[in-house]
């Protein structure tokens, strides 16, 4: 079982930044990907980012992102403290939303899935708000 606790949301101005963070505990070894997703209301939840958690090649893995994230949105993961975090920077109201960190038990290779279906494990999700 791997039990994920997200933190760091909050209400930010348009173009703002913000950081997220996601504690992994339990069974930590057996998440082979991370991922943020994103619900905004009377939408879809929606991947953000997602990231293999094992290193390639001795360096860690790059994020993959959503067209909306790209350029805005950093994944990235602390082995040592089995953390995921989500830097937001440069954020515009179409951001607001519920933002959930989630773990799957599979990857391809070194791919990570990016449908939700997929991630087995989710934590309870932060607000992000983004208004002037």
């Amino acid at each position: 079982q791997v039990r994920l606790v997200e933190s760091g949301g909050g209400s930010v101005q348009p173009g703002g930044s913000l950081r997220l963070s996601c504690a992994v505990s339990g069974s930590a070894y057996s998440a082979r990907c991370m991922g943020w997703f994103r619900q905004a209301p009377e939408k879809e939840r929606e991947a953000v980012a997602t990231i293999y958690s094992d290193t390639i090649h001795g360096r860690p893995a790059h994020g993959r992102y959503a067209d909306s994230a790209k350029g805005r949105l950093i994944i990235s993961l602390d082995k040592a403290t089995n953390t995921v975090y989500l830097q937001l920077n440069s954020l515009n109201p179409e951001d607001t939303a519920t933002y959930y960190c989630a773990a799957a038990s599979i990857s391809y290779g070194s791919i990570c899935p990016w449908d939700r279906k997929l991630f087995q494990y989710w934590g309870q999700g932060t607000q992000v708000t983004v208004s002037s």
